[in-house]
C-alpha cells in the first residue's frame, strides 16, 4: 500500500518545514526547455511562488500531485510549466484542464498561451455560455491543451468533436470549488473515459472527503505539496471588519467610499439579486458601477470585466462565483457587503487585491447576529481582523473635500487653465484669495448623498460552521446537459491510501 507524501510550504519558497530540498529559488534550476524559459523571463517571473517552488520539479518527474493553494499564490504557472514542457505541437490535444467557472477556464487558456507561445503550444478555452458551434470551429485549429468547463466539456465528448485519446496530463484547478458547484461526478465521468496512462495534478484550497475519495480512485500514488493555512491570507492585506445593522449597511457603504476613494474596488453580495440591487443604488448616487453574476450573459461579462480593468468604470459588484479566479492588478479596495458563507470564500474574496507587492484593505459588513460567523472565519484564517468604526456624517464631509482638493492639484497639474486667468484676476480685484478660493471649494464639493436605497434583506449568517455552499444558480454551474451519458466508460481504480 502507498502513502501520500506531505510537503508544508513556509511562507519562502526554497524552504520546506518538514525537511524536503532547498533551495529552488529561480526558474532556471528546474532546467526548462529554452522555449518555456525565455517564456517565463518575458512574463516578468524572476522568482517562484512557495507553491511553484515545490510542485514544478516534482511536475516535471511525472507524478501525481496535489497542491493544496489558494487563488493568487501562482497555481496557474506552477501547472502549466509542466503540462507544457511535455506537450508536443504534432500529438492534437494532450492536456487537459477542468475548471469550474467560465472566467477560470478563459483566464488559465491565456495564461497557458502566454507560456506555451515560444513552443508553439496552443490552449483552447471550453465553456458554457459561448455558441458551441464556434468553439468546434476552433477545435479544427488543433490546440493541444483544452482549458474546459466540466457541463461545456461533456457536450463535445457527446457529440465526439473532443477526443481524450491523446492525453497525457489532466489538472483539476480548485477541485473544492468545482465540488460545491456539483460537478465532482461529471469530472468522474470524463476521468472514465481517457483511454491512456495519465499525470494528474489536482488543485484545491481545502481537502474535503470526497477530493480525497477522487484523489484515491483516479491518482497513482500523489505527492501533497501544501501552503500552510497562515499563508493562506495575504500579508499586505488589512483585513478589516464592520458592525452595522442590515438596513443601514449601504449608507455605511457610500461612507466607506467617499472616505476612502478606492482606486478600483470589487464588492461582493451573497446572490445576484443583491448584486443587481447594489449596482442600481450605486448608480444612483453618483457612483460607476457594474456587477457580474451567473445570469449576466457571457458577452455582458466580459465587457464589464474589461472596462474595469481599463478603469473606465471604479467599482465592479459581484458574486462569489462570478468572481472566482479574476486576476485584475491595481484593485485597492474589497468590501465585503455580505459576509462570507464559508472561510474560503473569505480567503478568495480580499485575494483579489494586495496583489504584486501592492497594499490591499478588506472591509467586511457584519450584522450583530453574525459575530460567531465572524469568529469561525478568523478562527480558519488565523488572522485577526481589525474593528473600524462607521464613518460619522463629518468624516464623510471630509471625504469630499479631500476629493476636490485633489481635483484642483490635477487640474494646477495639467496647466490648461490660462483662458480662466482673467475671470480669476477680476474676481480677486474685489474678492481676497481666501474667502474666493473657499467659495469655490464650496461650490464644488459634493454634498453627502441621501439619495434612498432599497434592498432586499437577506437572513444573516449566524453558524458557526458555515455551510461550504456558494451561488449555486444553474447558469454559473454550467448544468447545461445533466442527462444519463451512457457511454462513459470506467477506469480502474489506483490503489492508494490517501492522508
Amino acid at each position: 500500500m502507498h502513502y501520500l507524501k506531505v510537503k508544508v510550504i513556509n511562507e519562502h519558497p526554497h524552504q520546506w518545514c518538514e525537511g524536503g530540498i532547498h533551495g529552488l529559488t529561480t526558474f532556471e534550476q528546474f532546467n526548462l526547455s529554452k522555449e518555456l524559459q525565455r517564456a517565463v523571463s518575458n512574463m516578468g517571473f524572476e522568482e517562484p511562488t512557495p507553491i511553484q517552488a515545490q510542485a514544478i520539479p516534482l511536475a516535471l518527474t511525472g507524478r501525481d500531485l496535489i497542491g493544496q493553494a489558494q487563488t493568487g499564490t501562482g497555481k496557474t504557472t506552477a501547472f502549466g510549466i509542466p503540462l507544457i514542457e511535455k506537450a508536443v505541437i504534432e500529438d492534437g490535444i494532450q492536456g487537459l484542464v477542468l475548471a469550474p467557472t467560465r472566467e477560470l477556464a478563459v483566464q488559465v487558456a491565456e495564461e497557458l498561451n502566454k507560456i506555451g507561445n515560444g513552443k508553439g503550444i496552443r490552449t483552447l478555452p471550453i465553456y458554457g455560455g459561448q455558441d458551441i458551434s464556434r468553439q468546434i470551429r476552433a477545435l479544427k485549429n488543433r490546440p493541444q491543451i483544452i482549458a474546459a468547463t466540466p457541463g461545456r466539456l461533456m457536450d463535445h465528448l457527446d457529440r465526439r468533436t473532443i477526443r481524450l485519446q491523446n492525453i497525457h496530463t489532466v489538472v483539476l484547478d480548485e477541485a473544492d470549488e468545482m465540488l460545491n458547484m456539483g460537478f465532482i461526478e461529471d469530472i468522474e465521468k470524463i476521468l472514465g473515459q481517457i483511454p491512456t496512462k495519465y499525470q494528474t495534478l489536482l488543485f484545491s484550497a481545502t481537502m474535503p472527503k470526497r477530493i480525497q475519495s477522487l484523489a484515491e480512485k483516479f491518482m497513482d500514488n500523489p505527492e501533497l505539496v501544501r501552503v500552510k493555512a497562515k499563508e493562506m491570507t495575504v500579508t499586505n492585506i488589512e483585513q478589516h471588519y464592520v458592525e452595522v445593522q442590515e438596513k443601514q449597511k449601504f449608507d455605511v457603504l457610500s461612507g466607506f467610499l467617499d472616505i476612502q476613494s478606492p482606486e478600483l474596488a470589487i464588492i461582493f453580495g451573497r446572490t445576484k439579486k443583491r448584486v443587481d440591487e447594489l449596482v442600481e443604488g450605486l448608480i444612483k448616487r453618483g457612483y460607476s458601477a457594474e456587477g457580474i453574476h451567473g445570469d449576466v450573459p457571457q458577452s455582458k461579462r466580459d465587457q464589464v470585466i474589461r472596462r474595469f480593468k481599463e478603469q473606465s468604470i471604479d467599482i465592479m459588484v459581484a458574486t462569489d462565483v462570478a468572481a472566482r479566479g479574476l486576476d485584475i492588478s491595481g484593485v485597492s479596495h474589497v468590501y465585503n457587503f455580505d459576509i462570507p458563507q464559508d472561510p474560503e470564500s473569505y480567503v478568495h474574496r480580499i485575494g483579489r487585491t494586495g496583489r504584486a507587492g501592492k497594499k490591499g484593505i478588506a472591509i467586511t459588513f457584519v450584522t450583530p447576529r453574525e459575530t460567531d460567523h465572524l469568529r469561525s472565519i478568523e478562527n480558519m484564517t488565523k488572522k485577526k481582523m481589525s474593528k473600524t468604526p462607521i464613518p460619522t456624517m463629518g468624516e464623510v464631509l471630509a471625504g469630499h473635500q479631500e476629493a476636490t482638493m485633489q481635483r484642483l492639484r490635477d487640474v494646477m497639474e495639467q496647466g490648461n487653465f490660462s483662458e480662466y486667468k482673467h475671470i480669476a484676476e477680476t474676481l480677486l480685484e474685489d474678492t481676497d484669495s481666501v474667502t474666493l478660493l473657499a467659495s469655490a471649494l464650496k461650490l464644488l464639493t459634493k454634498e453627502p448623498d441621501a439619495t434612498p436605497v432599497r434592498l432586499t434583506a437577506v437572513e444573516p449568517l449566524r453558524s458557526k460552521k458555515p455551510n461550504a455552499g456558494r451561488d449555486r444558480n444553474r447558469s454559473d454551474r454550467d448544468w447545461n446537459r445533466r442527462n444519463d451519458r451512457s457511454r462513459t466508460r470506467n477506469r480502474p481504480a489506483r490503489k492508494n491510501k490517501f492522508q
